[in-house]
């Protein structure tokens, strides 16, 4: 979280060099451009093996609905889900500025208990 910060805040910076704004923006525009295609594999892959489990089996006795089918799409979500945090969601609970809102409410919280 640091390191983002610093990051976002020499970006903000009147010094920071343009080749290296472009440099930060190429490597943001490749991670979400990453998990798109793991987003889209993700799809292709999880279709085409339930098609296959539903129309490719002449097993009359064979459940669709069983724990083999989706097992995989399950597992690979989890991890599809992961990265996608990874990606987009790096402030997804605390949001921007929390630590630096945080940090403000305890030191007002002290300077009130202090003065009472």
């Amino acid at each position: 979280m640091r390191r983002s910060r610093r990051i976002f805040e020499e970006y903000q910076s009147e010094n920071f060099n343009p080749d290296e704004r472009y440099n930060l923006a190429y490597k943001r525009v490749k991670r979400i451009k990453g998990f798109y295609v793991h987003a889209m594999v993700y799809v292709l892959v999880n279709i085409f093996i339930v098609y296959g489990n539903f129309f490719g089996n002449s097993n009359k006795d064979y459940d669709f609905w069983s724990w083999q089918t989706f097992s995989t799409a399950l597992f690979w979500g989890i991890g599809l889900l992961a990265h996608g945090l990874s990606v987009f969601g790096r402030n997804i609970f605390f949001g921007q500025n929390w630590e630096e809102r945080k940090i403000k409410e305890f030191m007002e919280k002290e300077k009130r208990e202090k003065w009472e």
